[in-house]
């Protein structure tokens, strides 16, 4: 009777951990950011159809990196779990912790027992009503669950990306800023020159945090491009511009000053003139103070209570 070959257990889960993450090394690079608005997926795919983000539940997303069939296998067993439990309690009970248990138990066992493990890594999000209640988990291969903060980076060179992402990321980044610095690390994920993505050869995702219920939305081709063109400084730019505006509008009202202190003069150079003018018509000197003598007489027919001025022509007649 033949001895069966004796392998330690050490030695045993030495060699499946290693022969996992090979298979997972040579995987493409998926990029997990939290930003202000929710958490965005990025990864380098060309295929429209082989998906490797995808959405689970109201508002939780699921990125996977290795082999397609056994995450695929894994996804399809996340939806049937969060729609039973949904169906069965509530739609708040489906949670991303729970769904990240139950990836946990099914990666473990399949390590342990099976002769060859899942050749995955896997990554369950949720985003909440703040971000401080987002929620993002990455499972190993041997079923090892990770609660990670802000970010995170799996597949490929998973440590050196992790690094450059860890130096450029910020918690109040925007959609455009976070796409760019995820598609800033996946192009220099071979360690050479950093090489550029075009849209096209991207699959994007992002769980936001102003949708309604569900919260996964995928970025079209078009939308990623506009995204990732958009300039840092723009804002800035605009707010320069919007400055240069009021500086141009007390140049025009100090120029429109002179013209109204012009206009206020006028009156004053047409007042002689109106005076001359009534008191000319050829008449000399004389003529103005008649008609100054003038105004007293017609003010004294006016008035009725002074006898004085017809008294006088009355006292001619007798000293003829």
């Amino acid at each position: 009777m033949n001895m069966p070959f004796y392998v330690s257990p050490e030695q045993l889960m030495k060699d499946r951990a290693d022969f996992a993450r090979k298979g997972i090394a040579r995987g493409r690079s998926v990029v997990v950011l939290a930003y202000d608005g929710g958490i965005a997926f990025a990864t380098e795919n060309p295929s429209r159809a082989l998906h490797k983000i995808s959405e689970i539940y109201d508002r939780i997303g699921f990125a996977a990196v290795g082999k397609y069939n056994e995450f695929e296998n894994l996804r399809v067993a996340g939806v049937r779990y969060a729609d039973l439990r949904g169906y069965t309690y509530d739609r708040s009970d489906v949670t991303a912790r729970g769904l990240a248990n139950a990836y946990a138990q099914i990666l473990g066992t399949v390590f342990i027992t099976e002769s060859k493990p899942l050749e995955v890594e896997l990554v369950v999000a949720e985003v909440g009503a703040t971000a401080e209640d987002d929620q993002i988990y990455r499972l190993t291969y041997d079923g090892t669950v990770a609660d990670e903060h802000g970010h995170v980076v799996m597949g490929g060179q998973a440590e050196q990306l992790g690094r450059k992402v860890g130096e450029g990321w910020r918690a109040d980044m925007t959609l455009g800023e976070a796409l760019r610095l995820a598609v800033t690390v996946l192009g220099s994920s071979d360690g050479g020159t950093p090489r550029t993505i075009e849209p096209g050869q991207l699959e994007v995702a992002v769980l936001e945090r102003a949708r309604p219920r569900r919260a996964f939305r995928r970025l079209t081709r078009q939308a990623l491009a506009e995204l990732l063109a958009e300039a840092p400084g723009e804002t800035e730019s605009g707010g320069e511009g919007g400055t240069a505006t009021p500086q141009a509008a007390p140049a025009s009202s100090e120029s429109a000053e002179p013209t109204e202190s012009a206009e206020s003069t006028e009156p004053e150079s047409t007042e002689p003139t109106g005076t001359t003018e009534s008191t000319g018509s050829g008449e000399s000197t004389g003529s103005d103070e008649s008609s100054g003598a003038a105004e007293p007489s017609e003010s004294s027919d006016g008035d009725d209570s002074t006898p004085e001025p017809p008294a006088a022509p009355r006292e001619g007649p007798p000293q003829d």
